[in-house]
């Protein structure tokens, strides 16, 4: 009966059919073993012959029968009254249905989700290793991203694309105000400044000054001509627009050594300016006004909305290609992932010890609920379906409780026989 309710569930799990079975094989195997003692017993006691062995033979198998008999009222007696009958004390999971729930609520809070037992269990749980391994996997990578690949076209046609804007507008509008603006500008500039970038870009302004002068000598000297007196030779003009112009460019190449003052000077003011925005209250507060009027800019709102707008005209247009795509955005930031995880032992560690802490501050603080839970769903099940759940997880294990005891049973009965031959028993 039980496996008849089991088959009417909803398919919970993927192995119960294998679980079925499993449980069909090992009923049959104990209850054939019971059927071979009964036909040993009936055969030894039916033959007509005097062979010395078979009394011995018989007392194993009627043993046998015994213990298999008495271990199977056992194994039934659990889940059911044996052959229908209301013998006291069996169908015991049935009959305490109302304790089990709890009972159960509490040895999963008081046994697993206890602080000293989480704490030591979490610290022997390596989750971040066990992540960088499954990402460093090919298979698995190649499975989640087939996955994305396969699901992002449906996503995309089915999300609705005017809310998806709005959502996606407002989250970058609440990261912008949570993010304030002056240390922000200070950290990108240190790292700009650090990197060098800041040097090559001045590298690079002094090259464009340089070309600049290069190609525009006549219209300076023109424009030095008509600031000098009508009484001035054009000829000194001439001379005296290419000294300033051989000034500067002389200038401008004494500027590309890292000595030159001015160089020295213009990065202690870049360190100085990094150094304020980071702690200055004047330039913080002038930040976020800054960004306060930017985001209450209608032309930012348009802005915002235009660019939302070409995006996603190019994820509509092609949503099997922008789904290949992302896909292989996915695998290489997976990827990336799995050894960014994997050669660091004290990134490990940090992200581990984080991860516990979450689990332990979710789940310790709501373990009442968690046994309450179980407490409940147990008592929703009615009893056919919590003896069937119950017999599927274990039932398998009891039938070995059955073929033991046959065998227990025979030898034990074949030693008291054994033992009353040798006392001179009849």
């Amino acid at each position: 009966m039980a496996i008849e309710v089991l088959r009417r569930m909803p398919p919970a799990d993927t192995d119960r059919a294998a679980r079925i079975a499993d449980l069909r094989r090992m009923r049959a195997i104990a209850t054939s073993l019971l059927v071979l003692m009964t036909a040993i017993f009936v055969a030894a006691t039916a033959a007509r012959v005097n062979w010395p062995w078979l009394s011995y033979l018989r007392a194993f198998a009627e043993a046998g029968m015994v213990g298999a008999c008495a271990d199977w009222f056992a194994v039934v007696a659990l889940f059911r009254h044996p052959l229908g009958i209301p013998i006291p004390h069996t169908a015991i999971v049935p009959n305490n249905k109302a304790r089990i729930g709890p009972a159960l609520g509490r040895f999963i809070t008081n046994n697993f989700l206890g602080t000293r037992v989480a704490h030591e269990r979490l610290a022997h749980v390596d989750m971040v290793a066990w992540l960088a391994r499954w990402l460093n996997e090919p298979t698995s990578i190649e499975r989640l991203t087939n996955n994305v690949r396969l699901a992002m076209p449906r996503i995309m046609r089915s999300m609705p694309g005017t809310q998806v804007g709005e959502f996606l507008a407002k989250l970058a509008r609440y990261g912008i105000e949570s993010v304030p603006a002056a240390p922000l500008a200070s950290r990108v500039l240190a790292v700009l400044w650090a990197q060098g970038n800041a040097q090559a870009l001045l590298d690079s302004a002094l090259d464009f000054a340089e070309g600049s002068l290069a190609r525009h000598k006549d219209f300076i000297v023109g424009k030095v001509s008509e600031r000098t007196s009508r009484w001035i030779p054009k000829w000194l003009d001439a001379i005296i627009a290419d000294r300033v112009m051989s000034g500067v460019l002389s200038t401008l190449n004494e500027m590309r050594t890292p000595e030159h003052p001015w160089r020295i000077e213009l990065q202690r003011a870049i360190e100085k300016l990094i150094d304020d925005l980071a702690t200055d209250p004047d330039l913080y507060a002038r930040g976020e006004a800054l960004k306060a009027e930017l985001l209450a800019s209608p032309l930012f709102h348009e802005q915002a909305k235009t660019l939302w707008g070409q995006i996603e005209r190019g994820l509509y247009a092609d949503p099997d290609g922008q789904a290949q795509a992302l896909a292989r955005a996915c695998e290489t930031g997976l990827r990336s992932l799995g050894l960014w995880l994997s050669y660091d032992p004290e990134r490990r560690a940090r992200l581990n010890r984080w991860i516990r802490l979450l689990i332990l501050r979710t789940v310790l603080p709501r373990r009442a609920e968690i046994g309450a839970y179980v407490a409940q769903v147990v008592r929703n099940w009615d009893s056919a379906t919590l003896v069937a759940r119950l017999e599927l997880q274990v039932g398998k294990d009891l039938q070995y409780i059955r073929i033991n005891g046959t065998i227990v049973g025979g030898l034990v009965g074949l030693l008291i026989f054994v033992v009353g031959k040798w006392m001179g028993a009849p």
